[in-house]
């Protein structure tokens, strides 16, 4: 399916969301202070990017990350695409703690991964992967979980990733990100044991079923 509009409406809305002919919809929220304007923010003007690549290619949906759109306070939130037998959030990350020492950065966010996975020829439910693991002795975590569509994984904090779409069944996920940071940003922390794969993608190559995805 191709990208979907958005609406983003600001701190005391009462939006009413209504449809002759039916729709799906997802509500992402997060403590705000700040009055911004309403804005829509149609498909074919989302911004699409492909990250990765070989079998860890996925391509992204930026409708509401930073820099794509940053008229809101602390909101940061994408759609990511992972083809049937791929690897996604990968390299494993974090971003749990708050930092900036001049040479490293990271933000404090918490996040959401909501999962629909692609259904088997003969209608038979698709299914996949998610990984959590625990970044420092104080905050303890440990989970490697299947995955189906309507499944949803919150990640208070550790390294997550990678996420794993079975063979067969390409994986959507709807990432939502927030946190108490003064401002609004998206700085990680790759996986010390994991980040080598970086240097993988360029010569691997795009996945074809991804080619021509970027806009």
């Amino acid at each position: 399916a191709s990208a979907t509009d958005v609406l983003y409406v600001p701190v005391g809305s009462q939006p009413t969301i209504s449809s002759a002919d039916g729709g799906r919809f997802a509500v992402a929220t997060a403590v705000a202070t700040g009055i911004h304007p309403v804005a829509l923010i149609r498909a074919e003007d989302v911004s699409v990017e492909i990250r990765g690549g070989g079998n860890m290619t996925r391509m992204v949906r930026n409708f509401g990350t930073v820099g794509a759109f940053d008229a809101m306070d602390s909101l940061i939130a994408c759609e990511v695409i992972t083809p049937g037998g791929n690897w996604s959030s990968y390299p494993a990350h974090k971003h749990d703690e708050s930092v900036d020492d001049g040479e490293h950065r990271e933000s404090e966010l918490e996040e959401i991964y909501y999962y629909e996975i692609q259904d088997a020829p003969d209608g038979g439910p698709g299914f996949g992967f998610h990984q959590t693991t625990s970044s420092g002795e104080s905050t303890p975590i440990d989970v490697l979980s299947e995955v189906r569509s309507g499944d949803t994984v919150l990640v208070p904090h550790g390294w997550h990733g990678p996420c794993a779409a079975a063979p067969g069944h390409d994986m959507y996920y709807l990432n939502v990100m927030a946190g108490p940071d003064p401002v609004r940003a998206w700085n990680i922390t790759d996986h010390p044991e994991q980040t080598w794969v970086r240097g993988t993608w360029a010569d691997a190559g795009i996945d074809p079923r991804l080619e021509g995805e970027t806009r």
